[in-house]
């Protein structure tokens, strides 16, 4: 199946940052129709927007490919774990019995080489894209997820260093401390964007009603749009 793995998700709550003044949401929403990169997913719980990198640019061409062209319109989110994340992007959803298993779609298409750098990591509200076992670390095609996340302690972030044989920098420990996120996964799966508006949205599908294999029991579908 393809995914990500969820070691370390005990749940820690965080306390929610002051909504921007109305000077602040006009600029913000003036920048992100400015920017070429950005992506609005709807769903039946809300709109998230995402910022695609350009320092990861083989993913960031790849998903506006597949927006552009309507590949992700009525997919679902397919799987999702609280304090974790919520992933989607399986071709095979969009006509999904209900209770089926999904997971495995897209494993015909070519995957994406790795785009692993130290400053694009698991903060919540990260893009990123899921992958199989293989050795190269290499993307699914069209699967990715969004990150929910919990706060970690830098005793917690410790213990991951020395598990992984990493380090984290000064500016990761910041937000693993404070907005949370997936540390574990850092170096093992690519971080190609994030969301500039709809954290709620993400907080909203990650905790709805699901199965034993983590899919939500009601379809939770999408539709994408590039803004620009």
């Amino acid at each position: 199946m393809i995914g990500c793995a969820n070691s370390f998700a005990q749940v820690k709550k965080t306390k929610p940052a002051a909504p921007p003044s109305k000077k602040d949401a006009v600029q913000i929403s003036e920048a992100i129709e400015a920017d070429p990169n950005m992506v609005k997913i709807t769903t039946d719980s809300g709109v998230i927007i995402v910022r695609l990198y350009d320092e990861t640019p083989l993913h960031r061409d790849n998903f506006m490919k597949l927006v552009k062209t309507g590949f992700y319109d009525s997919l679902m989110f397919h799987r999702v774990i609280p304090a974790f994340m919520i992933q989607g992007g399986d071709p095979t959803s969009k006509q999904a019995t209900p209770g089926s298993i999904l997971g495995m779609g897209g494993s015909n298409m070519e995957r994406i080489p790795a785009e692993f750098k130290p400053n694009l990591f698991h903060k919540k509200g990260a893009l990123a894209a899921a992958r199989d076992g293989n050795p190269q670390k290499a993307s699914s095609a069209c699967q990715f997820y969004l990150v929910e996340g919990k706060v970690y302690n830098d005793q917690e972030l410790n213990m991951i260093e020395q598990q992984k044989g990493i380090k984290f920098t000064p500016e990761q420990r910041e937000a693993y401390n404070t907005i949370g996120g997936t540390p574990f996964l850092d170096q093992d799966y690519t971080v190609f964007g994030e969301v500039v508006s709809g954290l709620d949205v993400i907080s909203k599908i990650v905790n709805v009603p699901r199965d034993a294999n983590n899919r939500p029991l009601g379809d939770v579908r999408m539709k994408m749009e590039m803004l620009k």
